[in-house]
């Protein structure tokens, strides 16, 4: 079997007991970590020089819109209400399969460049199995670790038509999916739901999604933020119904009580938090410091490239430096002056997009952190850069100075998708090509269709 050997990096592993190695080798037998430590050694391996490189686990994005790769920037100065209207309403209705395709593999690809080894890839303009059929594709093209979770598109509803939020998730699309696209659990590639959940649905159809995702074990990621709920005590009875678990991921939460945070948390309920386009879109602040009171830490995720870039080390940023801005505030109103120390480390945001992104996924066995027998997915990062010198502290120097600049090598399940610095994927200006035209049309025809309403 292909061993690698990494070699002479200052490893940093987000495993307590083996800790971080100022000078260490990963050894790497086909898609497993076999062994981490200082001078190790294997006959016949492919030895990979780390020397000045910053060795740490392959980042988890835990929650983005992937089919808006070809939006990119259009979102940026709407409010999560235009949002709906402008994107679900508009936008999204003129996508075909194959826009769902090329946006979703040139995203993922863009992922992988930036340092992200897993994806939760939350797809929600799926509007035929086609459409669906061609997300998955394109995942599976770009060689990323995805969960695909599959959702259902949000148009406004057309003549005699019932509306998004009263059709619960399709049934026969799930069971298709589990019979062929992921038939194995064991594959690069798993099967999430992206359900509506109480806040955007029916109380009814709320049920029907939780025992969907039960039934078939699946975990049922929602979102809950933006506009008003339209089941205002669905959480509460959800619960009260036994209905909530470990299986179910809430998105943003910024409205939820610390009293709901509380009663969800203790039923295993995870939290995926994306605090820039949070901040962005109206949502409100990241619930980042109201899950540490109640000894939760969340997982990020970049949500839309159609609002902001997919660099997963600035959402790890923007989380850590707005939550500090609070707790400060907090201390001074409080206190009368700031806390005698920072109140949250490099270290914990580190582990927001690593092992937190893999505890979401129900994945902590298998990534992120760099622990014999789990996938050899992990980054190597430029530490002799320009803007990485001198380096005091390895967690310090990722969390607030690297970038998609910094990362050489990105490695996923033993193979490296992008070394030196340049991705593994022979086709890229192609499919970077392709990219450019789909978005374009789907800008000219809506702009067309504007001008048809118009006249």
């Amino acid at each position: 079997m292909k061993q690698t050997l990494i070699q002479g990096g200052l490893v940093v592993t987000m495993d307590a007991k083996l800790g971080d190695l100022s000078r260490g080798d990963v050894l790497i037998e086909g898609d497993r970590i076999v062994s981490v430590g200082p001078s190790l050694s294997a006959s016949g391996a492919e030895v990979v020089n780390a020397g000045g490189m910053i060795v740490a686990p392959g980042l988890v994005n835990a929650h983005m819109h992937t089919w808006q790769t070809g939006l990119r920037g259009v979102a940026a100065n709407w409010t999560i209400l235009e949002y709906f209207k402008k994107m679900h309403a508009g936008l999204a209705t003129l996508f075909t399969p194959e826009d769902i395709r090329i946006a979703t593999l040139v995203g993922a690809l863009n992922q992988i460049n930036c340092g992200t080894t897993t994806l939760a890839d939350w797809c929600h303009n799926n509007p035929t199995p086609a459409h669906t059929d061609a997300a998955i594709d394109g995942l599976a093209e770009s060689q990323i670790r995805a969960v695909f979770f599959h959702g259902s598109p949000k148009p406004d509803p057309k003549p005699g038509q019932k509306p998004f939020w009263e059709v619960p998730h399709p049934r026969s699309e799930v069971e298709r999916l589990l019979k062929s696209r992921f038939s194995s659990r064991d594959q690069l590639m798993t099967l999430g739901l992206a359900i509506l959940g109480p806040h955007y649905s029916t109380y009814d159809v709320a049920v029907d999604d939780f025992q969907l995702a039960r039934e078939f074990g699946l975990i049922a990621s929602m979102h809950c933020a933006g506009a008003a709920a339209r089941v205002p005590d669905g959480w509460d009875r959800l619960g009260q119904a036994g209905l909530l678990g470990d299986n179910n991921n809430i998105v943003h939460g910024n409205d939820l009580t610390d009293a709901q945070l509380k009663f969800m948390l203790d039923r295993g309920v995870s939290f995926s938090l994306t605090p820039e386009t949070e901040m962005f879109q109206g949502h409100g602040f990241a619930i980042t410091g109201r899950l540490r009171d109640l000894g939760a830490q969340p997982s990020l995720g970049v949500d839309l490239e159609s609002c902001i870039s997919g660099d997963m080390f600035t959402v790890a940023r923007m989380a850590l430096a707005s939550q500090k801005a609070f707790d400060n505030a907090r201390a001074k109103a409080r206190d009368g002056k700031l806390p005698d120390t920072g109140t949250i480390t490099a270290r914990e945001a580190l582990s927001w997009i690593t092992v937190e992104g893999a505890r979401m996924l129900k994945m902590q066995d298998r990534i992120g952190s760099l622990t014999p027998g789990k996938q050899a997915d992990l980054i190597m990062v430029r530490a002799t850069d320009l803007n990485m010198q001198p380096m005091h502290d390895p967690i310090a120097t990722l969390v607030t100075q690297a970038s998609l600049a910094n990362i050489d090598s990105v490695m996923i399940a033993g193979e490296f998708r992008k070394r030196d610095g340049r991705m593994a994927f022979g086709a890229l200006a192609d499919r970077q090509q392709q990219l450019v035209v789909s978005g374009l049309r789907i800008m000219r025809e809506l702009e067309a269709r504007l001008q048809a309403a118009a006249h």
